[in-house]
């Protein structure tokens, strides 16, 4: 007796899951009719069930896969085997199926619905990037998908995001109290998109209703708000990224032109090395090492600085040496000299550019106020620009060689007498710095395509930062780079990326020629 309670239980959860399974007929039946309202209507409630079943028939319909019979059922075909949504079980192919003729109309609302559907995805990327791809255009149907998907929601930042898609889906509702409600929910978002939404709503033939009104003037004035801090903060944040980028490819050339008055215009082909470098670890980690490819980075720091260390002493030994105290001779040899890299390295690599990808653990970036990311890989630039920077500093204060640096800088003859080999310590130095740019190699090939001509973007600019910071003051250098950056990106907004590199080049210009020992003096200088 007792088996028979226990059969009809299992029958009911059969019977009821098959029921969850199932597509009612009457939703179904609009997609095989002409009328194209409510076949979009019949799309979004489909959409709402928010079942693997409704996903099936929505990327039928999408995929050209959905076919009605003469009964005006509809059925998914896969070749020779149908599904039929209705009953939620495949069936016998029948005779007289005609393919669900799908207009652009249509299609669109295919595509958002099925967009709507990865809002209830299992991983967070999936469900962040189709609420923001929603952002771009909400359809009033697909409230109640979303709140579908808001009340499943555990994430904070997805969760703020599905209650704007509400709200804006809610600025057309025919009652004026629901867009009242809908336009003070926004008030709270920072995305700029909205404003000529909410300004359209001021027009003439726009919002009737006074209150709503005036409700979308008080909230387009808090967006514009917090849009301006956040802008601010985003030029501030990106103006602190460029000038360490600057940093990273001027501190070698703040050593080898400060520190010992070499012009070495060949400081942007030492950048290239360092990025080729960081090229050749990818791609030996890819080929040999497939399990730890993000691990390549890592690798090529020291061995982009060994590398452009190297080239940097072996260019020091056979070439500078030789062209002391003669700055034009020197600019016209490293001038050549980086021709020769560069023409070397198109031999080697090709002409075109090569492409450094970032490490999973540098992909993506941090959201703060509402709506600035900040990318992974420039807050790893800018950490790994304070580690070089102190660095430098401890090695040129802490260190026997930093020791000979500075005697040799401030009296190389008063050096030489007391037994500082002076040719070593050029050598090492200008090693040194060759390396420091090779570092900054690495970080450029984390923010762009490598290719041949990549050093030639920074070598004037990582002049202008050693002449503007003073010659030979790590200090100065810094503070140059960093405030080149910030000056940059807020000019670039207002008058161009062309007229903003102009006007820092003429404020540089009339500076120097107000203080030219920039803005740090160099206590003592070598004379030969």
């Amino acid at each position: 007796m007792q088996l028979i309670p226990k059969l009809l239980v299992l029958v009911c959860l059969f019977l009821s899951s098959l029921a969850q399974a199932a597509i009612s007929p009457e939703l179904l039946k609009p997609l095989a009719a002409d009328d194209s309202d409510a076949r979009v209507a019949a799309v979004a409630q489909i959409a709402a069930l928010a079942t693997p079943e409704a996903a099936k028939v929505l990327q039928a319909l999408q995929d050209d896969g959905l076919y009605a019979g003469p009964d005006g059922k509809v059925y998914v075909v896969d070749g020779e085997q149908a599904y039929d949504p209705a009953i939620g079980q495949s069936v016998p192919l029948p005779d007289g199926l005609d393919g669900v003729m799908v207009n652009n109309r249509l299609r669109a609302a295919v595509a958002g619905a099925l967009s709507g559907l990865q809002l209830l995805a299992p991983e967070r990327s999936a469900r962040l990037a189709a609420a923001q791809a929603l952002q771009k255009a909400v359809d009033p149907a697909q409230i109640p998908l979303i709140r579908k998907a808001l009340a499943r929601e555990n994430d904070a930042d997805i969760k703020q995001l599905l209650q704007v898609l509400i709200a804006s889906a809610n600025l057309h509702a025919p009652d004026a109290a629901t867009r009242k409600a809908a336009v003070q929910a926004l008030a709270g978002s920072s995305d700029a998109r909205l404003l000529p939404v909410l300004q359209a709503m001021l027009e003439k033939d726009g919002e009737p209703d006074e209150a709503v009104q005036l409700a979308a003037i008080e909230t387009m004035r808090q967006i514009k708000a917090r849009v301006a801090r956040m802008e601010f903060a985003g030029n501030v944040f990106y103006g602190i990224s460029l000038g360490s980028v600057l940093l990273l490819a001027a501190l070698g050339l703040a050593i080898t032109f400060g520190l010992m008055g070499i012009i070495n215009m060949a400081h942007g082909e030492l950048l290239m090395i360092g990025a080729y470098t960081t090229y050749l670890c990818q791609l030996f980690f890819r080929t040999y090492l497939p399990g730890l490819q993000d691990a390549y980075l890592l690798a090529a720091l020291p061995a982009a600085f060994f590398v452009a260390g190297l080239v940097g002493m072996v260019l020091e030994r056979t070439v500078i040496r030789w062209l002391y105290g003669r700055p034009l001779e020197t600019l016209l040899a490293t001038w050549g000299i980086s021709l020769i890299l560069m023409q070397l390295v198109r031999t080697i690599f090709g002409a075109q550019n090569v492409e450094v990808a970032n490490p999973a653990w540098m992909s993506g970036g941090v959201s703060v106020l509402g709506g600035l990311v900040l990318p992974y890989n420039r807050l790893a630039i800018i950490a790994f620009a304070i580690v070089v920077v102190v660095a430098v500093w401890l090695i040129l204060n802490k260190t026997r060689l930093g020791l000979f640096v500075r005697a040799v800088t401030q009296n190389r003859r008063m050096a030489d007498c007391v037994g500082v080999a002076t040719g070593k310590v050029d050598m090492l130095t200008f090693g040194l710095g060759s390396g420091i740019a090779g570092l900054g190699g690495v970080a450029l090939s984390q923010l762009g395509n490598v290719g041949p001509d990549l050093g030639q973007s920074y070598i004037v600019d990582s002049f202008m930062v050693v002449v503007l910071g003073g010659v030979g003051q790590l200090a100065g250098t810094v503070i140059a780079a960093l405030g080149l950056g910030e000056v940059n990106k807020f000019l670039e907004p207002v008058a161009g990326a062309v007229l903003a590199k102009i006007a820092i080049l003429v404020f540089i210009i009339i500076f120097i020629q107000r203080r030219p020992q920039g803005l740090f003096a160099m206590k003592g200088r070598s004379v030969e």
